[in-house]
């Protein structure tokens, strides 16, 4: 390597860290923008044979922030809204710690005060959210800044995302045809494992909420966005939420309810995990569930909430890429992509 190329390779190495330095405070954002122009490009490219590639871009920009961001925000404060009153509701009457004190206190002779201990953790939270006023502000202001940054991505990768794919295929050094199988692998692996991962996800956690709510369950709304998120991890799941909730009912004195939920949930919830997902992801993708709860678990630590999402798309994506090496790797032993 002469000077002149270690010169410009020090250079793209040190521009490239300053980059992701200014990328770093909105990762989450940028993520989410380039998560959801990947789900929105098919559209994109349908209306661009009707409209402009802008006006295109701008309409899905528009139906991003009517169907996902809006209603996200609704469901986040219907959500905050639901947790704030588990702490307020500190009455026995309300919460049925009465019966449950009195269960407890007869079956182990053990005397305890649910509500009082609820009541005192209410109070503690509430003193420090008060006290944390201003980091939250900050928090809202950053999420505001992060979400226009994330619209603004969104549009320019839809309106230019054919010109980028085309000028990432133009500096790939590998051959046309091993690029075109090796995009169409990335492609169908991270959409089988999106609608088979985060779809079933939300199916599941939502036909499970449907169940607290009919057998009456304090703070449904709060339990299903919780299972929506524990449904995004395999052979976990909605269970870890509507099992205590059975024996909530059968503490309480709702036996009828009780078997009635676990029945629901045990059936029906239990079904999209038997029968959906792997019609999605092991027919299509097949990816095994450790996989996707490798991809999960170590997504959150790598990439924070939207690991969720990014982490089995990762993951999936490296046993793609491993297909097309086994398949291509021998044919490309000494060549490069110009020789083809």
């Amino acid at each position: 390597m002469n000077l002149s190329r270690g010169y410009l390779i020090a250079l793209v190495l040190v521009f490239a860290y300053l980059s992701w330095q200014l990328v770093t405070p909105f990762l989450q954002y940028v993520l989410a923008a380039i998560l959801v122009a990947f789900m929105l490009s098919p559209l994109q490219r349908r209306l661009e044979q009707r409209i402009s590639d802008a006006v295109a871009a701008f309409a899905l920009v528009v139906f991003a922030l009517v169907v996902l961001v809006v209603p996200f925000v609704v469901v986040v404060a219907v959500v905050a809204g639901d947790a704030a009153d588990m702490f307020q509701q500190v009455d026995p009457e309300n919460l049925g710690t009465s019966e449950i004190e009195s269960r407890i206190e007869e079956e182990l002779g053990i005397t305890v005060d649910i509500a009082g201990t609820v009541a005192d953790s209410a109070e503690q939270i509430g003193t420090i959210l008060v006290e944390r006023t201003a980091a939250w502000f900050s928090v809202f202001t950053h999420a505001m800044i992060g979400i226009g940054l994330a619209l603004f991505l969104i549009y320019y990768l839809l309106r230019d995302g054919d010109r980028l794919l085309v000028w990432l295929h133009e500096r790939t050094p590998l051959p046309d045809d091993v690029q075109s199988d090796l995009y169409d692998e990335l492609e169908r692996v991270t959409w089988a494992v999106l609608a088979g991962h985060v779809l079933i996800a939300v199916v599941q956690g939502t036909i499970a909420g449907l169940g607290l709510f009919a057998t009456g369950i304090p703070n449904a709304a709060f339990w299903t966005f919780v299972m929506i998120v524990l449904s995004l991890i395999p052979l976990i799941g909605s269970f870890l939420v509507w099992a205590p909730a059975v024996g909530y009912l059968l503490i309480t004195g709702a036996p009828v309810l009780a078997v009635g939920l676990a029945v629901y949930s045990t059936i029906i919830v239990g079904a999209t995990d038997d029968y959906l997902r792997p019609i999605v992801v092991d027919r299509y993708a097949k990816i095994s569930p450790a996989v996707i709860i490798l991809g999960v678990l170590g997504g959150i630590y790598a990439f924070g909430i939207m690991g969720l999402f990014f982490g089995p798309v990762v993951v999936g994506a490296l046993i793609a890429v491993l297909r097309v090496v086994d398949e291509h790797y021998d044919r490309l032993e000494g060549k490069t992509g110009t020789e083809y």
